[in-house]
């Protein structure tokens, strides 16, 4: 009986404890929950960009169309990087190899193939088609060809450069000659520059180069090439070319039209152009600024050819790494620095060669610029653009073909000979 009792006591005296801990007043107010922080907006993702040609006279260029590219499009930011021609590649090529290479690069027509045959290039086919907002129309279509591989799209065309025939008008109406016309083959041109010759007084009617870079395009316009399509056969040595070299040697050695290199006392060809003593010069529109102020008249029209056109096409283009993390954000940047009007108007403000693009309103003050008067031949010759012909040996193919062609120049071989060695040679090389 008493343990009972014991038990009780201790229970009313637990049961008093607990009730004089809990309050009978009214609950105090409760705080207010601390307020939620606004969500973080996102990080923008960083496209990195390499490229060889902003350095060192369009950096400012650059960076203003990467201002306009991120205030477009505030989720992507956009860092650079400029690398000089002379170690752009050696440097591109150590990055890929241990693909820590940018996003974005630059690449040369040239190069282009060589990177895109290798398999380092993003293919943007699928990022193309889901792109409701691209229109591949915007672009030069042969242009935007160039940048293909198999039929798949590598690389979207960035700029461009171009060969025409200068011509200096003074020299033409002194002569009585009329000026070069869309209609003119290579006998036009002969015809032409023998009146426009005059040998004594240091004035020659024509010339073009015999190198690499001038056989390849000339070849071309008499229906010729160096390899066949895919590259398995070597063609140097055909008809059409023999034809050709002969033709651009006879310029110099039997009809006299064209100074040999003693002739020229060490000039270069545009030296001679600009103080008035050749009449024609194939040469890049890159001269412009050059001969802008040369003091007689001149214009610039299609190159004559003798079978059909041919002009060279020289071109960059920008590519997507195919080890981006963010190929979506890659290819909003790379298509807005190709053809969006804001960077198109950049371009050509700053003369940063050309925007391959359709829309003649975003060339309307380059066309305007004088001179020369007729600079729309500058896009005329996109029609009849020729490309390299690039294999992986690059190298090793134009040294090998400048080598016999400047023996064929100087008279050591003759053109067949000099041509049927390359072929033997150009064999060897892509076996």
């Amino acid at each position: 009986m008493k343990k009972w009792t014991s038990f009780a006591l201790i229970f009313i005296l637990v049961v008093s404890v607990l009730s004089g801990c809990t309050s009978t007043e009214a609950p105090a107010a409760t705080e207010e929950p601390a307020a939620t922080e606004e969500p973080t907006a996102a990080e923008p993702v960083t496209v990195k960009y390499m490229t060889f040609s902003a350095a060192p006279d369009h950096i400012a260029d650059l960076e203003a169309m990467i201002l306009a590219f991120e205030k477009e499009n505030p989720g992507i930011k956009v860092d650079y990087e400029t690398v000089g021609w002379d170690d752009y590649f050696t440097k591109l090529q150590t990055q890929v190899a241990s693909k820590t290479e940018s996003d974005t690069f630059e690449l040369n027509y040239e190069n282009f193939v060589t990177y895109a045959s290798k398999n380092a290039l993003y293919d943007m086919d699928a990022l193309m088609a889901k792109d409701t907002a691209f229109d591949p129309s915007v672009f030069n279509e042969t242009a935007l060809n160039a940048f293909q591989l198999n039929g798949k799209q590598y690389g979207l065309v960035e700029s461009f450069s171009n060969v025409v025939m200068f011509y200096n008008k003074d020299l033409f109406d002194a002569a009585g000659v009329a000026y070069p016309d869309p209609s003119w083959t290579w006998q036009d041109e002969l015809a032409a520059a023998q009146k426009l010759t005059d040998a004594d007084a240091g004035v020659w009617g024509t010339f073009a180069p015999i190198q690499f870079w001038e056989f390849y395009k000339t070849i071309e316009q008499n229906g010729g090439k160096i390899f066949n399509e895919d590259k398995t056969e070597v063609l140097i040595d055909s008809k059409e070319n023999v034809e050709t070299l002969t033709w651009m040697i006879d310029k110099i050695n039997k009809y006299n039209v064209t100074p040999n290199d003693a002739k020229m006392s060490g000039q270069s060809d545009g030296d001679m152009f600009k103080a008035g003593k050749i009449a024609m010069l194939r040469s890049g529109i890159w001269m412009f600024g050059l001969f802008a102020d040369a003091d007689f008249n001149w214009d610039i029209a299609l190159e004559p050819g003798n079978t059909q056109k041919a002009h060279h096409f020289f071109s960059n283009g920008v590519a997507i790494s195919k080890n981006t993390k963010n190929p979506e954000a890659a290819w909003e940047w790379v298509k807005f620095y190709t053809s969006s009007q804001e960077a198109a108007e950049i371009r050509v403000a700053s003369s940063w060669e050309l925007p391959a693009l359709t829309d003649e309103t975003l060339l309307a003050a380059y066309l305007e610029q004088s001179p020369p008067e007729s600079r729309e031949v500058v896009f005329e010759a996109l029609n009849t653009l020729v490309v390299p012909p690039v294999i992986e040996s690059w190298n090793e193919l134009t040294d090998i073909v400048g080598q016999e062609l400047e023996q064929a120049k100087l008279g050591q071989k003759t053109p067949e000979k000099a041509l049927q060695d390359a072929k033997t040679a150009l064999e060897q090389l892509i076996q």
